[in-house]
């Protein structure tokens, strides 16, 4: 019996919006809702440790900003920065205060009303909040020498 070949994102032209532009320069609707995030930084961690337990319908894949996905699918300045996280899904890429947002909202239940009072928010103000954050958290949250690793359990929902 033959054994299954790796299962990757499938990816397809969207249509044009005003969102930011994967690698190749084209919009990029995805079959997978991918979260890219930097693999050595405790905060981020954290943040996938939050994700995965409440992620009930198991709609978001998490890849870090260091793989191979991250380097096949956004632009070289979002894989080098390492300053954001970053999800991919059917409307293009979003990053910082953005991507929080719109995982919170795939989270669904009590999740998706805290995405609905943050959007609120004015973007320049949430993004100013996110990047003060961001600029320490190695500080505050620590840094791993190596990326997360998963659990047995887990490892179907990490790209490489």
């Amino acid at each position: 019996m033959a054994t299954p070949a790796k299962s990757q994102p499938q990816v397809r032209p969207a249509a044009d919006t005003d969102r930011a532009t994967p690698k190749g320069g084209r919009q990029l609707t995805v079959e997978r809702r991918i979260l890219f995030f930097d693999g050595v930084c405790g905060l981020c961690n954290r943040f996938i440790d939050f994700a995965l337990p409440r992620d009930k319908h198991h709609r978001l894949y998490f890849a870090p900003l260091q793989g191979e996905t991250a380097k096949e699918h956004l632009q070289p300045e979002d894989v080098e920065s390492l300053k954001s996280v970053v999800l991919l899904d059917e409307h293009g890429l979003h990053r910082q205060s953005t991507a929080v947002i719109r995982v919170l909202r795939n989270l669904g239940g009590i999740w998706s009303v805290a995405a609905a009072v943050l959007w609120l928010i004015p973007g320049p103000l949430r993004n100013l909040g996110y990047r003060c954050i961001a600029g320490s958290r190695y500080r505050l949250f620590g840094k791993k020498e190596t990326c997360r690793l998963p659990s047995p359990a887990e490892r179907a929902r990490f790209l490489p």
